[in-house]
């Protein structure tokens, strides 16, 4: 494995991929590692990378493909000009802190209402596809609940999709870059999006769910079946919604969002 300062907080990961792992995300922070085979190439020369590869190492926060890695755990850089790849470049810093600073959020601010930091799991499993068709990953137990929930709302005859699952720290912060960039307060942005570090999606065990015809993370998903299917049975399956009307957490009202509770948490065992 080559010297590359930014993988240091990969390298278990990255031992680990020398033996196959089918259909998990691998490694917390600014790197992820994702199944090969999931992911879509970006013109001729990648998707020929991706087809030998067992593993694509990807930019958590922007997504960008970064490097293939094979079954002996060896990298391949994907981007030209190696001298100045993202991987061979020190961190200059990985904290929360940074984070906050760059983005001009203050500790009051994350852990407002009583939010409580939310750590991200180092191995996530595939869940299914969002949908767009993306891999969705959710932490294992999660995983299973999700199956489970959208089968028995299938036989009931609601469809239920995934809208969103997992979402890192470094993609959180990358969502409010961007909302900072457009001119919006602080402020503004935490009534929508908490901030780095205190997302349930962090933990792998939170969904945004829709419905067919439904626009995406309206307050309007109230009014269909799935949200009354989801009222009446999503508690038989660990999940509940977070975000309901008049939350102690300063988060506007979020119907669509929800997340998994381990039984010894109050939730009810997952029905067989």
């Amino acid at each position: 494995m080559p010297a590359l300062p930014a993988l240091k907080s990969l390298r278990h990961a990255l031992m680990r991929a020398a033996s196959p792992i089918p259909m998990r995300r691998l490694g917390q922070g600014q790197l992820e590692l994702l199944p090969a085979v999931l992911m879509r190439g970006r013109g001729l020369a990648t998707q020929r990378a991706l087809s030998n590869a067992l593993w694509l190492l990807r930019d958590a926060a922007t997504g960008v493909y970064l490097a293939t890695v094979d079954g002996k755990a060896q990298l391949t850089l994907l981007q030209r000009g190696p001298a100045t790849h993202p991987l061979r470049q020190r961190p200059a810093g990985a904290g929360l802190q940074v984070l906050w600073r760059e983005l001009g959020i203050r500790r009051s601010d994350a852990a407002a209402g009583g939010l409580r930091p939310c750590a991200e799991p180092s191995e996530l499993w595939l869940a299914g596809r969002d949908r767009y068709g993306r891999p969705l990953w959710l932490a294992p137990s999660a995983a299973r609940a999700w199956r489970s929930m959208r089968a028995a709302a299938g036989r009931d005859g609601i469809p239920l999709q995934a809208i969103s699952g997992f979402r890192s720290v470094a993609y959180q912060g990358e969502i409010i870059r961007r909302k900072r960039r457009r001119g919006l307060s602080v402020q503004a942005i935490l009534a929508v999006n908490a901030a780095p570090g205190y997302s349930e999606h962090h933990s792998g065990r939170a969904l945004d769910i829709g419905c067919p015809g439904e626009p995406p993370a309206e307050e309007s998903f109230e009014r269909t079946a799935a949200f009354a299917w989801l009222q009446a049975n999503a508690g038989r399956f660990g999940f509940r919604i977070s975000y309901p009307r008049d939350n102690p957490y300063g988060i506007v009202y979020e119907p669509w969002h929800w997340c998994w509770h381990p039984p010894a948490a109050g939730a009810l065992a997952l029905p067989r």
